[in-house]
């Protein structure tokens, strides 16, 4: 079963709570603190390979948690860092933000990897705390919870040329010809159900990567058929190849359907380098009908047999080139792009945000939601401390400029607190 679309749900790894103890052994008077810090959270990555062509198993199992940190331990011991979870996904993975749409990363390489979810921070313990207005903090810091995010992966083949054609065209028949791949071929249309990746060899050790996609019908880019599905992948390929049945009624106006649908589904196609394959030419009435068309066939125009492996080799060689050629040249641009320095850019952002909402104020920001999260409430100390934090921030001199007043409720994250001056 092809899979080329999921949504992924991900929860990375708690951090460990801080250890709050103190060193008691005999002889030794006031021993002081010593709880060991609480363990990182485990990160959660997206890593490609090339040992997978599908997401199914994404479809199968789509939510995921990272380990958790351990706690931290009395002695000054750290707790273990959370074992980081690596979900592979096959080359050619786009990753989208669930929510906005947004793609953050694209997974073309063997082993590129993409953090999905940072693991919690590991709470502190009671022995980082010491100063010398407080010798003996009785708190530990709670270990910061995990993020939870949700994204879309979509997969797009990664393949050289790309076959392009209406039902029962050949292509599937052009795939076996060319390469080992054995998809499945019939007489009647919609054969393909999914695409298809082969690999052709040619001479002096050169290969090519062909993908072969399901039958385009007329209107396939506004969904009709199972085009509008299968279309993205061929938006990879450095060149494309119609495959056109001699024995359709007008195989111009098959050639003008197939360009249109293509432009329509994504306009960058229609600059695409591409070759027409005039297919089934083992029957004498194509062959002759070949003839007539010839002066009005597009560039680059071949009558093949797939069937038959006729004509095909100089149409590879032909598709070598011309995927060559763009290669150089993204080569080139590569190259061109490195040597340009980047202008820095210098972006102020706040710390934290307070806005004012319906029964109080609310206030946003990293450092803020942190301290809160990673605050024990049922420790008298350790809110103390909490209240140091934000001050230290500025939280308290940002809402006294706000007009707050005793008895305001200001939220973070979860919380509710009440404003007091």
């Amino acid at each position: 079963m092809f899979v080329d679309r999921v949504r992924v749900r991900v929860k990375s790894g708690d951090g460990g709570s801080g250890c709050c103890s103190f060193r008691r052994e005999a002889f030794v008077p006031r021993g002081g603190p010593n709880g060991g810090d609480g363990g990182r959270g485990g990160n959660i990555y997206f890593r490609a390979t090339d040992r997978l062509t599908t997401l199914i198993d994404m479809r199968y199992h789509s939510n995921w948690a990272g380990k958790r940190g351990a706690h931290g331990q009395g002695k000054n011991r750290t707790g273990r860092d959370g074992e980081d979870l690596y979900l592979e996904v096959p080359l050619g993975t786009l990753i989208h933000d669930f929510e906005t749409e947004e793609i953050l990363a694209d997974l073309t390489e063997e082993g590129q990897e993409f953090l999905a979810a940072r693991g919690g921070q590991g709470g502190r313990g009671n022995a980082r705390f010491v100063t010398s207005t407080n010798r003996v903090p009785r708190f530990a810091e709670k270990g910061e919870p995990g993020e939870e995010r949700e994204y879309i992966l979509e997969l797009k083949l990664i393949a050289e040329v790309g076959l392009v054609g209406l039902p029962n065209a050949g292509k599937s028949t052009f795939l076996r010809a060319v390469s080992a791949a054995r998809p499945k071929v019939g007489d009647y249309p919609f054969t393909t159900l999914s695409p298809n990746l082969g690999v052709s060899i040619l001479s002096d050790h050169r290969m090519l990567t062909l993908a072969d996609i399901p039958g385009i019908i007329e209107g396939a880019a506004q969904g009709k058929g199972l085009g509008h599905d299968f279309l993205r992948h061929i938006e990879r390929t450095r060149a494309l190849v119609f495959l056109v049945d001699l024995g359709d009624e007008d195989p111009l106006e098959t050639v003008r359907v197939l360009e249109s649908e293509l432009v329509q589904y994504n306009p960058e196609l229609a600059d695409r380098p591409r070759a027409y394959a005039f297919n089934k030419s083992d029957i004498p009435e194509n062959q002759e009908r070949f003839e007539e068309l010839k002066d009005k066939l597009p560039q680059d125009s071949f009558l093949i047999s797939a069937f038959q492996k006729e004509g095909t080799k100089a149409l590879l060689e032909t598709l070598w080139h011309m995927v060559e050629q763009v290669r150089q040249e993204e080569e080139t641009a590569a190259a061109e792009a490195e040597k340009e320095i980047p202008e820095r850019e210098y972006v102020f952002e706040a710390p934290f945000e307070v806005e004012r909402i319906e029964g109080g104020f609310r206030v946003t920001g990293e450092k803020v939601l942190r301290t809160v999260l990673m605050t024990d409430f049922e420790n008298e100390e350790a809110i103390v401390h909490m209240q140091l934090r934000l001050d230290k921030l500025g939280v308290f001199k940002a809402l006294k400029r706000m007009k707050a007043q005793p008895g305001d409720s200001v939220f973070i994250g979860d919380h509710e607190m009440e404003y007091e001056e």
